[in-house]
């Protein structure tokens, strides 16, 4: 018979839930969790790149000129950025499980009366909408998933659960493609609004609140003693759990730049923008720009789609990477794989097969990059303001991708040196990743 976990031979007394975790075989209570996060930032994924792929439809019927599309695919981005400074900060304060209940109803909506506009000023205001839910529901997805992962494959848990977003992304690509030349584009919108609405019932009745997040709040919640019966069962019923972790009160946001997190919180901050930034431009422009160039909109959006693929396969890779200890160094890796592809989509003129390679590397460490960015935002922060420090970096960062459909609806027609200009704030995040290697000590979370 194989010797018990440690935390199973402790006597009934005080165990810490952190260690519980940490040392226990990852149960199918917590694969749960992470595949219930992935479905909800699937979803987000998909209602996030619906404007990418529809925006030809819409310059056309309402003929939106060039220059002007920049605010049209912004919009749902500022939502976004709005949404994970809010509900980041509330998740610390209410819990994660309600705002992740809450969130993808709001954008699931939001995502239903775009496809009802009948105007470009409404399209705005639900596009909105939409990004304000999806907004929040990416860092508390991550929030949850990290506290419910042994620290031994944390990362890797984490930026495998958030390929949701890539695949997701991808997906609506691939709807995207057949639907908008025989039903039209409304139909991408009904599609993305009806599935959230779908994933919220599942969530009610089967996603749980975190676990450190309840003890923090009350050392007796009888939820968490019973999420810990599912993860580990035999533990005594007359055990006490507790959660020995540094608690500081105030305000979630002020505690971003406390123990020491001052100047990795900021360097964060950096890398989560210019990423962004970079990610938003080629998933924004990348069929217009193909499609401008002679090449069919249909094999556009389906070329598009890979360097989705190519951040799923980057995503798994730097999680690896990550729980071997090489954090930073591995995100500035990802960095620099990104800047290079990214300016060699501008080298690879209208060849599928060129376009195909730099499209996927460039996803490979663009979105693998993010992924890996969001790990270790989920990591560096205590419980009581993880969701706060996911939250406000990808906020911040929406800042960039804000900016990044509105820098690419000037540069469209100056290809390839639009791609060029592409690779420089890729850079700018590989040395703040580097900066940030030195200057961050790991600290047990």
């Amino acid at each position: 018979m194989s010797e018990a976990p440690p935390a199973a031979r402790e006597p009934a007394g005080t165990l810490d839930v952190r260690r519980l975790i940490d040392e226990r075989p990852l149960s199918s209570f917590q694969v749960g969790v992470a595949v219930l996060c992935a479905a909800i930032v699937f979803l987000d994924g998909f209602d996030a790149l619906i404007m990418s792929y529809v925006a030809p439809a819409l310059r056309d019927q309402f003929h939106i000129k060039q220059p002007a599309l920049g605010p049209v695919l912004s919009f749902g981005l500022i939502g976004m950025m709005v949404g994970a400074l809010v509900f980041g900060p509330l998740a610390d304060r209410i819990g994660r499980r309600p705002v992740l209940l809450i969130c993808p109803l709001i954008f699931g909506a939001g995502s239903l009366l775009a496809g009802n506009a009948s105007s470009v000023t409404e399209l705005l205001v639900f596009r909105l909408v939409t990004g304000f839910g999806m907004g929040g529901a990416m860092p508390n997805a991550i929030a949850l998933t990290a506290e419910y992962m042994p620290k031994r494959i944390r990362a890797i848990a984490v930026t495998t659960m958030f390929c949701g977003f890539s695949l997701g992304s991808a997906a609506v690509g691939w709807v995207a493609a057949p639907v908008i030349p025989s039903l039209g584009w409304p139909w991408v919108f009904w599609i993305g609004g009806i599935l959230p609405i779908a994933i919220t019932a599942v969530a009610f009745a089967r996603l749980p609140e975190s676990v450190r997040f309840l003890l923090r709040r009350d050392a007796g919640d009888r939820r968490a003693r019973g999420y810990v019966a599912q993860i580990a069962p035999d533990v005594p019923r007359s055990a006490t759990l507790t959660l020995e972790e540094e608690y500081r009160g105030g305000f979630p946001v002020a505690q971003l730049f406390t123990g020491g997190r001052h100047w990795v919180t900021l360097l964060l901050w950096v890398m989560f923008f210019a990423n962004l930034l970079d990610l938003y431009f080629v998933n924004s422009w990348m069929p217009t720009i193909m499609k401008d160039v002679g090449m069919p909109q249909g094999r556009a959006i389906v070329i598009t789609t890979l360097f989705q693929v190519g951040g799923t396969v980057g995503a798994i890779v730097i999680g690896k990477l990550f729980d071997r200890n090489l954090s930073f160094r591995a995100l500035a890796l990802g960095y620099l794989t990104a800047a290079i592809c990214v300016f060699l989509i501008g080298e690879s003129g209208t060849s599928t097969v060129w376009l195909i390679i730099t499209v996927f590397m460039s996803g490979f460490g663009v979105i693998g990059a993010q992924n890996g960015a969001n790990a270790m935002a989920a990591e560096v922060y205590p419980t009581a303001a993880r969701s706060t420090g996911v939250g406000w970096a990808l906020g911040v960062g929406r800042i960039g991708s804000i900016l990044g459909p509105n820098l690419g609806a000037m540069l469209v027609g100056t290809t390839p040196r639009l791609f060029v200009y592409a690779a420089v704030p890729l850079m700018l995040a590989a040395t703040a990743a580097l900066v940030a290697s030195v200057v961050h000590k790991d600290r047990p979370t």
